[in-house]
């Protein structure tokens, strides 16, 4: 009796050995398919970004050779905007520039042929101007006589200009005596400065 109970006792024991060895290798097995499927799935997730094709933005094209000349042009034109003002700015300033003689003279001083030197250099370099002489008097004499001086005083820069190569024919000579005075005080410094050449620029061309 006790022989028969042994002899189950380890039949029982190989039994639940085999069976704990089946449930260990299924446990196993299962393990081994959730642990591959879990690593399936972190490779899905960790998988990188496809690349981006990046799109380049159209380059703009260069100015067209009809543009390049209308803008050369352009800056032509503006430069020679610019040296035309300046030229006539030049001729301006003569206006400030009259010459000045003694009583009742009309040869000309030295600082008076500098001047003129400077004036004949301009209308040489600038055809498309030509003077006018302005002969003018203090008020002392008559009018007649100034007249006729402030003539001679007028005719002695042009002729001074004349030597200088300017041409005749672009200088206008005029008279006007005593009777547009730059200074109306009786005394010999107001007398001075209205015994003059007064010289005007005009554009002919």
């Amino acid at each position: 009796m006790v022989a028969e109970w042994i002899g189950l006792e380890n039949t029982t024991r190989r039994c639940l050995v085999k069976r704990g060895g089946l449930i260990l290798v299924l446990m196993s097995f299962v393990g081994f398919m959730v642990w591959g499927c879990s690593c399936r799935v972190c490779e899905k997730e960790a998988a990188p970004p496809a690349p981006v094709v990046s799109q380049e933005a159209p380059q703009k094209q260069g100015p067209t050779p009809e543009e390049l000349r209308a803008r050369e042009l352009a800056r032509l034109r503006q430069m020679e905007l610019e040296r035309q003002r300046r030229i006539e700015a030049m001729a301006k300033a003569f206006e400030q520039k009259d010459i000045h003689f003694d009583f009742d003279k009309y040869d000309l001083k030295p600082e008076a042929r500098a001047t003129l030197r400077e004036l004949a250099n301009f209308l040489l370099e600038h055809p498309e101007f030509k003077v006018r002489i302005e002969g003018n008097c203090d008020e002392r004499g008559t009018e007649e006589y100034n007249l006729a001086l402030g003539e001679k005083r007028a005719s002695a820069a042009r002729d001074y200009l004349v030597s200088l190569g300017v041409s005749p024919d672009r200088i206008d000579t005029i008279s006007y005596g005593e009777s547009r005075p730059v200074c109306t005080e009786h005394n010999e410094s107001c007398w001075w400065r209205n015994r003059r050449d007064h010289f005007v620029l005009i554009k002919v061309k």
